[in-house]
């Protein structure tokens, strides 16, 4: 009897993995609602561009994966000197361009160049002007010497900016993007589609799993879901509504995956002006917002708490949601001893552009009135927002994603539309990017991190969820989105 439990026992636990064995083959076809602008992230910062091409036609010497770690990519291996300087990078072997133009540290040295040089070869030419000196000491070695650490040098060069281009057809990139990616170019239906195919050449000959992969641009979300429900593609990479998840979900035809964005949902509050330049009003409407309630109202579930500016996908993120727990009595005493025992009145602008901010708008509203602070909410376009809020900083509050992964920094610009002005936190910040090790890194980005909770900067609300949605049979794909991609490496269909 032990004999056979032992033998049910080990077959429930292997044919599991047996079914999860990836296989070949296989037509995906992906939706997103942007059609890209071109096709050559080092030329425009267009998200819609890396979502099409990053890691799946272009490749850099490091890359992401799905919970945000970094990776070798065209660069198998590197080392940092311990004065977090030097960088060399170990080149592989073997890797050709889609056309048949082969990698080297020629190559890779060409492209650092260019990206140094201006706006004109790169939208992030600071990403790359801390390099003083490029060496090549042989083909397959790449040595780059910092004027100083930069602790955002490695993310940055995992970045869509940083893929690697072939010398001769650096030109036609736009048009016609030849990398070294797992998938090739086909062809570009402008107004429809981008058609990528497998790289028999790819350098890991495991990869990749699909034979063609194309990427269709449906911007209405109701058509997206149509097309899914009439099985005329096979993933959404990004869902407009939770709503529309939570209902797609409970379809045994398809599946959501519920993970973490660099994005973070922010009530993004105005620190010089008042009330809120006083640290105890902000602290106040911290205890005042229940953000597990917000996420269930809000946003259909979706969503991850959090305490400071920092995606729980991206690395040194520490957990400080519970800085200020959810205790309305706490908040009207800080209202008090700031002067405002009966509370106050304030307006909260919210873009129209972005349901998500319009229902956690109202949400908040709901939340913070229960304290005394009674906000009126306008609705603006999204034209209106960028100019009276963004630029000429003329709100109290509103709320907002901020999607840039790394974009912590913007808390040490006091000319930022948050106002807020703090040398304790430019002190640390400073020192997180001249950090040399991974130690320094973790202990000043996390310093970063409590300074502007402790300061209740701005209302601290949810990672926005990346909400991928799909069909049952469409496996490997991210969960997370710890970086901008959509990338179709691993992607695999089961059949």
């Amino acid at each position: 009897m032990r004999r056979l439990v032992f033998v049910l026992l080990a077959l429930a636990l292997a044919f599991p993995a047996l079914a999860q064995t990836p296989q070949r083959g296989g037509h995906l076809i992906v939706c997103q609602p942007a059609e890209p602008p071109g096709l050559d992230p080092t030329a425009n910062t267009a998200a819609a561009i890396d979502r099409v091409v990053y890691s799946n036609v272009f490749e850099g010497l490091i890359k992401v994966d799905s919970e945000g770690r970094f990776l070798p990519g065209l660069a198998e291996r590197w080392e940092v000197s311990p004065d977090g300087r030097v960088y060399t990078f170990h080149l592989r072997k073997g890797v050709k361009f889609h056309n048949g133009e082969p990698f080297d540290a020629e190559v890779a040295a060409w492209n650092l160049r260019r990206a140094m040089a201006d706006k004109t070869q790169n939208p992030h030419p600071e990403y790359f002007r801390g390099i003083a000196e490029i060496q090549t000491p042989d083909s397959h070695t790449l040595v780059l010497t910092l004027k100083e650490p930069d602790a955002l040098f490695i993310p940055h060069m995992a970045e869509g900016d940083a893929v690697m281009l072939p010398m001769g057809a650096a030109d036609k990139a736009k048009s016609h993007p030849i990398g070294t990616g797992p998938f090739q170019f086909v062809k570009w239906v402008r107004g429809d589609r981008v058609e990528l195919k497998r790289f028999e050449g790819y350098w890991d000959p495991e990869l990749p799993y699909l034979d063609r992969v194309t990427f269709k641009f449906i911007p209405d979300p109701s058509a997206q879901v149509a097309a899914l429900r009439a099985g005329d593609i096979h993933v959404i990479g990004y869902i407009a509504s939770p709503e529309s998840a939570q209902e797609l979900a409970r379809d045994k035809r398809f599946k959501v995956l519920n993970g973490t964005t660099t994005g973070e949902v922010i009530l993004s509050t105005n620190n010089k002006a008042k009330p809120f330049d006083d640290v105890r009003v902000r602290r106040a409407m911290a205890h005042a917002i229940d953000r597990k309630k917000l996420i269930q109202l809000a946003m259909f579930g979706y969503g991850t708490p959090i305490g400071s500016h920092w995606s729980p996908s991206t690395p040194y993120y520490i957990d400080l949601t519970g800085m200020y727990p959810y205790d309305p009595d706490r908040a009207k005493a800080l209202l008090k001893e700031a002067g405002y025992p009966d509370g106050f009145e304030a307006v909260i602008k919210l873009p129209a552009p972005y349901s998500y901010s319009r229902r956690s708008g109202e949400v908040i509203a709901d939340m913070l009135a229960k304290v005394g602070i009674r906000l009126k909410i306008e609705v603006i376009e999204w034209g209106q927002w960028i100019d009276r809020v963004f630029k000429n900083k003329d709100y109290q509050l509103t709320v907002i994603g901020h999607v840039e992964p790394w974009d912590i920094g913007i808390y040490a610009n006091p000319n930022y539309y948050f106002q807020y002005d703090s040398p304790r936190f430019r002190e640390a910040y400073t020192k997180a990017l001249r950090a040399r090790n991974e130690e320094e890194k973790a202990r000043y980005f996390g310093l970063c991190q409590r300074i502007i909770a402790e300061d209740a900067v701005n209302g601290f609300l949810f990672s926005a969820p990346s909400l991928p949605v799909m069909r049952s049979e469409v496996m490997g794909w991210w969960r997370n989105y710890p970086t901008i991609a959509l990338d179709c490496t691993r992607v695999w269909l089961k059949r």
